[in-house]
């Protein structure tokens, strides 16, 4: 019989899973580390809000990304409640009076976490986006399935280009760059994101952003284009990259919410398999481009182009401190609230 000396030990400890399982959410990818998620810890369960100040007004008008971005994080999330020995419950929207609170994950009953789940939990401080040259080694259809499976396993379908298809990305991926960076304020919000002048936890530091393709066959974002210290250095990349493309069945919220949790378990089961991964986001930031990537007969809407192989290892990028993405019951902040309320 638990007595309520027990029972408080246990929701303790529980608050303690839940808590350390929003710090590993935090690691989750995001559009220019944008980071634009807020956690909201109960005693049985996390709410996870999306932090719109942190859109990207100019190339995420919609909120489409910074959705996808907090997907991700949800993923993560629900994978260390898991890995911690919990069964992680999810909902999505499930305040319609609350539109950013986004998704609720409660810690169920207890659970023996698989083999799977150890390995993606490992896997979550290792992954980070990768802008240097890959090797010229094939990536094995093996590993293909394994990541294409993971797409599946949250509701995505993840497709390898074949050398046809990759040539017409990789030039409507070009021809987005071009489009995009010929927009002033699109280069004003790139500058905005790049950390050498701000300092900031929340943006591309200039150790991640990696050499110019000195063939330009790969359009990786050039996160130095206003900043003339960080113009970077040229260097040869993989001639042909292994190019997938992940892809909802539709185009809402609640589509792209999923679409992030895909992408990170795709990313994660890439990291395990020992793969770089390299966002390629241009070509689904133009409307009309990402319409000619749409594959309208399986009413498949692409969310996403990544591009895959075996590169160096490279630096994490910052993360926000815990206490700045924490909410309490008001709605503020842990790190604004008084130092009585800071535990």
């Amino acid at each position: 019989m638990s007595t309520p000396e027990s029972a408080g030990s246990m929701l303790t400890s529980l608050r303690s899973v839940l808590t350390e399982s929003a710090r590993s959410a935090t690691a989750a990818p995001s559009l220019h580390n944008s980071q634009p998620w807020l956690f909201q810890i109960g005693d049985d369960r996390v709410d996870v809000y999306a932090d719109r100040t942190r859109q990207l007004e100019v190339l995420d008008p919609a909120g489409r990304e910074l959705l996808i971005s907090v997907g991700a994080a949800v993923f993560t999330l629900r994978l260390a409640i898991q890995h911690r020995g919990y069964r992680p419950d999810l909902s999505l929207f499930p305040d319609r009076a609350e539109p950013d609170l986004v998704a609720r994950v409660t810690a169920g009953s207890p659970t023996v976490p698989t083999r799977d789940v150890d390995r993606l939990a490992a896997a979550i401080p290792f992954r980070h986006t990768n802008r240097w040259p890959f090797a010229r080694s094939v990536v094995s259809m093996e590993a293909i399935e394994h990541l294409t499976a993971a797409a599946r396993r949250e509701g995505a379908t993840l497709s390898l280009a074949t050398a046809a298809s990759r040539h017409a990305i990789l030039n409507l991926s070009q021809s987005a760059d071009r489009l995009l960076r010929s927009n002033g304020g699109y280069r004003a919000e790139l500058a905005r994101w790049t950390e050498p002048h701000t300092g900031r936890r929340a943006s591309v530091p200039a150790s991640t952003i990696g050499p110019w393709d000195a063939l330009e066959a790969v359009p990786l974002r050039d996160f130095g284009l206003l900043q003339p210290r960080l113009r970077r250095a040229t260097d040869h990349f993989e001639p042909y990259p292994t190019i997938v493309v992940l892809a909802a069945d539709g185009d809402s919220p609640q589509d792209w919410l999923r679409t992030g949790q895909a992408l990170q378990r795709v990313l994660l089961t890439a990291t395990w398999l020992n793969l770089a991964t390299t966002p390629i986001s241009q070509p689904v930031e133009i409307p009309a481009i990402r319409e000619l990537l749409s594959d309208t007969d399986r009413g498949h809407c692409p969310q996403t182009v990544l591009r895959l192989g075996y590169g160096r290892p490279v630096p994490a990028t910052p993360r926000r401190p815990l206490d700045e993405v924490l909410l309490r019951h008001d709605r503020t902040s842990v790190s604004t609230a008084p130092p009585s309320a800071q535990r």
